[in-house]
């Protein structure tokens, strides 16, 4: 079984894998400065609340945007189960050719999303659109060209930034409002956070399909910790929750040998 880690700058977001399918999932705080040990004493504890033995792990896989944790996750692994992690970064096998101008500037959550993406969906022009801490957005041709992408804030650094600057309007749940024009200072905030993504999104969507695709069949895909929020909206193909989880998976099936993918 293959412990998969998406390291983002709010959560950590991790799976199990048996070859192709995922068991469960779940998410931790993804505090600075976490040791080793509140790593590894946490990870053993939510595999066994999930009924699965942790010396059932035989591999941990890891893609992080927060430097800071690396070490302590690496250190975690080798200290709890044994094991050297598989980390998603520069020179790892990626099936991508990536047109940044810089490659090493692409995330690796972005890169494990595109990963997913040209894997699932072969010979495809994809955008994928991942609703985390930033929103970010990926387009891939079908010729499997990571053409790049664009980076904006977050729902939840949006909603935060609007409490902290403001001196009568609270932090709120973010959450799908009932009607455009509300009525309720609450549901105002909700409204434009809301909407104000959504048509961000959708006008995005369809200027990377008309500019870069020349209008041609693309499929959307909407990850991320935010992505269920714009389930029925129809701007997208695809909601992917688990996206990030299946790109690590990939990733680490394509780079390492025969003998420990059959451990």
């Amino acid at each position: 079984m293959l412990l998969a880690l998406d390291v983002g700058n709010s959560q950590i977001f991790g799976g199990v894998f048996e070859k192709d399918r995922l068991l469960f999932r779940f998410r931790k705080t993804s505090a600075s400065n976490a040791t080793s040990d509140e790593f590894g004493v946490f990870f053993k504890s939510v595999l066994r609340e999930n009924k699965i033995k942790p010396e059932k792990i035989l591999n941990v896989a890891i893609c992080s945007v927060v430097p800071d944790l690396i070490y302590p996750l690496h250190q975690s692994s080798i200290k709890y189960f044994n094991i050297e992690p598989f980390l998603i970064g520069p020179g790892i096998k990626t099936g991508l050719n990536i047109k940044y101008k810089n490659p090493n500037e692409v995330g690796s959550d972005r890169i494990a999303n595109a990963i997913a993406g040209i894997s699932l969906f072969p010979d495809k022009n994809l955008i994928i659109a991942d609703f985390g801490t930033a929103t970010t957005f990926c387009a891939i041709n079908r010729k499997k060209e990571y053409l790049g992408g664009l980076i904006m804030p977050g729902l939840k650094i949006s909603m935060e930034s609007l409490a902290a600057r403001t001196a009568k309007l609270p932090k709120i749940e973010i959450a799908k409002p009932a009607e455009l024009v509300a009525k309720t200072t609450i549901e105002s905030i909700q409204s434009g956070l809301y909407y104000g993504n959504l048509f961000a999104v959708k006008e995005i969507l369809s200027k990377i399909k008309i500019d870069y695709f020349d209008g041609k069949d693309t499929i959307t895909l909407g990850t991320g910790g935010f992505s269920r929020l714009f389930e029925d909206s129809k701007i997208f193909d695809r909601i992917m929750p688990d996206l990030v989880l299946t790109g690590i998976n990939f990733a680490f099936q394509m780079n390492k040998t025969a003998k420990e993918l059959a451990q």
